[in-house]
């Protein structure tokens, strides 16, 4: 199956305890200047042997990678005309709210399955790649054989990361934060097609782990934002779990994507990939993008630090990086294009704002933003 325990190699048998910061950036950045004073040969020409040397993909590989991309595309569409929508009709959710919803109920399903099946993998089966990240390098060859229960975790993470990248393009609502996301997806993929064509697997189903756990508790406490208000109503059942949600997933963002991530992975791909396979290919293209998804872990983290102070000032849980403001922009600028409607307009505005005092959470209140 995996490359895990039982390697010839004494000194990889023994669990490595996981280290601290302190010591992941020391070891990491000693280990990775002098990859790099040794590599005198380094270079385009370099570069380009070690790609045809070491890449093995198929074009059977290449093209299930279109299909099922495609595949997905077709079944959110069909998932979201035929249910998504009339559920979100059917609860009578705010216009805005019922725009929102097919996209995160997407999301939620798909982030649900597949986190499913990366935890069956590293948690009941004989890989112990979290327990002991530096195994994922014991045993390593180029040009080794994928097991097949990893290979499908691939086809399925590779082929919806290609789907995203249009996705977020042409079917997601645009956010702030929508240019990152579509970079993150081109890094996701390019680590995703890479480190199967390299045979760098094994870490990237525990990458995988965890990351996936955030976006399944990001579209449920999203999900539960547009329930709370619906049919003109306040549930107070889905208010405590947005909240819930929005607790849990500040804090297993940290210990995943901040915590675990780096002092699991990074330490493995920087420190231990060299210390078992000395001259790894593409050592450092592999560390620079498994960086940069770092950096955009921590930059999302900058909105969640936000979403969390307007928690605690009892305001409500809303999604920081929408563009909350371009309904009132909009209506300013008609305002400037049409000046005689401006009685109408207050006179509406003014009965608008009242009605959703009326019903905000059934007792008269203002909406904070």
């Amino acid at each position: 199956m995996g490359n895990h325990a039982g390697s010839a190699v004494p000194v990889e048998v023994e669990v490595e305890p996981m280290p601290g910061y302190l010591e992941l950036i020391t070891r990491a950045s000693t280990v990775m200047l002098g990859a790099w004073s040794d590599c005198s040969s380094c270079g385009l020409a370099l570069s380009k042997r070690t790609l045809l040397d070491n890449a093995y993909i198929t074009w059977t590989e290449i093209a299930l990678f279109f299909f099922c991309a495609f595949l997905w595309t077709l079944v959110r569409r069909g998932l979201t005309e035929s249910l998504f929508k009339p559920l979100a009709q059917s609860l009578r959710l705010l216009p805005k709210d019922a725009a929102k919803m097919p996209e995160s109920a997407w999301k939620l399903v798909f982030y649900t399955m597949s986190w499913s099946y990366s935890t069956y993998l590293l948690f009941f089966t004989s890989y112990s790649f979290f327990s002991d990240p530096p195994s994922v390098f014991y045993n390593w060859k180029s040009g080794m054989s994928v097991p097949t229960d990893i290979a499908i975790a691939y086809l399925i993470q590779g082929s919806f990361y290609g789907h995203s990248i249009y996705a977020t393009v042409y079917m997601d609502a645009w956010r702030k934060d929508s240019a990152v996301m579509v970079v993150h997806h081109i890094i996701t993929l390019a680590l995703i097609c890479f480190s199967y064509a390299f045979r760098y697997h094994n870490i990237g189903i525990l990458v995988l782990f965890l990351h996936d756990i955030n976006d399944i508790q990001l579209e449920f406490t999203k999900l539960n934002v547009y329930l709370k208000s619906r049919g003109g109503g306040y549930y107070l059942l889905n208010d405590v779990l947005s909240n819930m949600g929005s607790v849990s997933f500040s804090i297993t963002w940290f210990w995943f994507r901040l915590y675990w991530f780096p002092l699991k992975v990074l330490y493995a791909t920087c420190v231990s990939s060299l210390q078992s396979v000395p001259n790894i290919p593409f050592y450092f293209f592999f560390n620079a993008l498994l960086l940069a998804l770092l950096l955009m872990n921590i930059y999302w983290f900058l909105f969640i630090v936000v979403f969390v102070v307007k928690v605690l000032k009892l305001k409500e849980v809303n999604d920081v990086r929408e563009y909350e403001e371009e309904d009132s922009s909009k209506a300013a600028a008609k305002l400037l294009r049409e000046p005689w409607a401006k009685n109408d307009n207050d006179d509406a505005g003014h009965h608008n704002s009242a009605q959703e005092k009326h019903v905000q959470n059934g007792v008269t209140k203002e909406k904070h933003l």
